[in-house]
């Protein structure tokens, strides 16, 4: 009963975290930590190990894929990677010298609200529109909004897929199959940083448990990456959007009821 029980939940907790990933962006963290600690008792600074761990090869394959089909920014997705592992630190600093605030949903907040924007206000940004703005500019605003998020994850520890999804489809003008192909580029490292750091920190997960949401994040992932990039603009806005309100819901219902 144990065993079925760990299957089903890693499933599901690696459907909906391979989704976010594929579609949008969005780190496992969001969806597979809750749904840990939940249902199946694992410790929470255990359970955002797993969560990243599943990120990695979820992200990476996602990356590949969009990088298959021209929708990835590799040169200035490099420049916010760096910006972010930096000021991650620094975040992480300047919150252990503040109280802590109570703001543990924000992360499930924003993916909400990004899917209700996704849905009202697609982002129609053509690739030719993209290329009107100069090398330097986007690399400088690469570098700002780097600085940005990484500051941000540092401090609440959430929000990182998403603020980089919303940061680059407005500040930075992306059309949303590079947005979020840039977006699982950065993620793919930022992840493996932050596993091995949880693991190193609070020693070895569950085998079993590590293993299914990896396998299932990566499969999802794969799934929703191949259809992003057939998907025509507005239909591919539509499905993201959708797909983010309907996890920020649920997710939001496991911080309530768990």
């Amino acid at each position: 009963m144990e065993l079925l029980l760990s299957i089903l939940v890693t499933f599901f907790a690696g459907m909906g975290a391979g989704l976010g990933t594929g579609f949008a962006g969005m780190s496992a963290a969001a969806v597979i930590t809750p749904m840990l600690i939940t249902f199946l008792g694992v410790k929470p600074y255990i359970a955002v190990g797993i969560a990243l761990s599943s990120d990695v090869l979820a992200s990476a394959v996602s990356a590949y894929t969009y990088g298959k089909n021209k929708n990835l920014d590799i040169k200035n997705g490099l420049i916010m990677m760096a910006s972010v592992l930096i000021f991650t630190v620094v975040g992480s600093y300047v919150s252990s010298l503040v109280p802590s605030a109570a703001m543990g949903n924000f992360s499930v907040i924003m993916t909400f609200l990004l899917g209700i924007k996704f849905i009202v206000r697609p982002v129609m940004t053509t690739k030719e529109s993209m290329g009107s703005v100069s090398a330097r500019k986007h690399a400088i605003q690469s570098m700002l909004c780097g600085i940005v998020i990484g500051f941000i994850c540092g401090f609440i520890g959430a929000g990182g897929g998403m603020m980089m999804l919303l940061l680059l489809t407005t500040v930075l003008n992306y059309e949303l199959k590079t947005a979020v192909g840039t977006s699982v580029f950065v993620m793919t490292f930022t992840a493996l940083t932050g596993a091995v750091s949880h693991f190193l920190i609070g020693g070895t997960p569950d085998w079993l448990i590590w293993i299914l949401c990896v396998i299932f994040t990566f499969l999802w992932a794969r799934v929703a990456a191949v259809f992003a990039n057939k998907a025509e603009p507005k239909t591919l806005n539509r499905v993201t959007g959708i797909i983010l309100v309907v996890l920020g819901i649920v997710v939001m219902g496991f911080s309530v009821f768990s």
